[in-house]
């Protein structure tokens, strides 16, 4: 069996439950195995699936745990949640803080290769602004990266 095709079980005992807190080690694990599909089926393929409304690398209701994939200039090619927002220039986009979050994510993966980046996000299980933080990896110049809300 593929790690790819593979959900832990505790990754499934969130499906089953519900609205979830998730973990930095279920962000992480989803990256990963992105990046294992990607290396074995192409970072087309991988785009093609993130951004399927039943694609494999979502968790949840479909808005709690998903990738988002931006290229070297942050234009974001994947988004597991919000569709209409790929194509568009991430650069320029800031937290309510006034933080350019994305800019520090495409920073970190491009000189430390992966880690985590915190902002605040507005979480649509709760329609609140929230903390976020999202981890990234860069593979083949772009940054694979899926985020969780702090609890």
């Amino acid at each position: 069996m593929n790690l790819y095709r593979s959900i832990p079980a505790v990754l499934f005992s969130c499906l089953v439950a519900g609205a979830q807190t998730f973990t930095p080690a279920q962000a992480e694990n989803i990256v990963k195995r992105a990046i294992v599909y990607a290396q074995e089926n192409g970072m087309d393929k991988l785009i093609a699936q993130t951004n399927q409304a039943d694609g494999r690398f979502h968790v949840g209701s479909g808005s709690e745990l998903y990738l988002i994939i931006l290229d070297k200039d942050g234009i974001l090619r994947a988004n597991g949640y919000k569709k209409d927002l790929v194509g568009t220039d991430r650069m320029v986009v800031k937290d309510p803080d006034g933080k350019f979050y994305m800019r520090e994510v495409l920073k970190m993966a491009n000189t430390k290769g992966s880690g985590w980046v915190d902002y605040k996000f507005p979480n649509p299980l709760t329609n609140k602004v929230e903390q976020k933080t999202t981890y990234c990896e860069a593979f083949k110049g772009y940054a694979i990266c899926c985020g969780i809300y702090k609890k």
